[in-house]
């Protein structure tokens, strides 16, 4: 039996900061330096006085799992159209899946985990459009 990996993380100790959105704050779970960058596993929730924008993009993963905690979030999903997901809801966004937020209630708040724990993130014209630049 191996320990190597292991971590907890309690709310309790919680630390939230500003990570790919502006409108959104990010507390790391630990689970990225647990796995090697494997995986990574943050609650995200929304930043207060941030001025939201809902850029088309995709990512470059091989897994994406969100699941709302609290409050509610909306999406335009390539192929999908509009899915809004409200407390309990969950979602898997499929590698490349093109996508935009559309708006997200002042107290929402989601868990994600992703595959690998370090991805790129493409922003694209439209949902349905082409590439236009990467970060």
């Amino acid at each position: 039996m191996t320990t190597k990996g292991f971590v907890a993380s309690h709310a309790r100790d919680a630390a939230f900061e500003r990570g790919l959105r502006s409108f959104f704050e990010y507390r790391d779970l630990g689970i990225r330096s647990a796995t090697d960058g494997r995986v990574v596993a943050h609650v995200i929730r929304a930043a207060q006085g941030a001025d939201f924008a809902g850029q088309p993009h995709f990512h470059e993963t091989s897994f994406q799992l969100v699941y709302v905690l609290k409050g509610w979030i909306e999406f335009e999903y390539e192929g999908q159209g509009r899915v809004r997901l409200e407390a309990g809801s969950c979602v898997h966004q499929p590698p490349g899946i093109r996508h935009r937020e559309l708006g997200h209630s002042p107290d929402v708040e989601m868990l994600e985990i992703v595959m690998p724990g370090e991805f790129r993130t493409v922003e694209v014209d439209s949902v349905d459009g082409s590439a236009s630049a990467g970060r």
